[in-house]
């Protein structure tokens, strides 16, 4: 699966808050997009990935 351009293994089945929980992201914080598709956070947990899967994850900075 590629991340952000950066290759990613699964190994084994993932939704997508699991896999964004496993790599440290903050989910109120961030945008996904799988395959050209914006996910709605409210699908985070229903969405499953693959290894064939492409996500650009976008994080929030706030400041002034």
């Amino acid at each position: 699966m590629r991340v952000n351009g950066d290759e990613k293994s699964l190994n084994g089945v993932y939704t997508l808050k699991d896999f964004l929980a496993r790599e440290g992201y903050d989910i109120t914080r961030i945008a996904v997009e799988k395959n050209g598709v914006i996910i709605p956070k409210t699908s985070f947990e229903s969405e499953t990935l693959d290894e064939n899967d492409r996500l650009e994850i976008v994080t929030f900075v706030g400041g002034g």
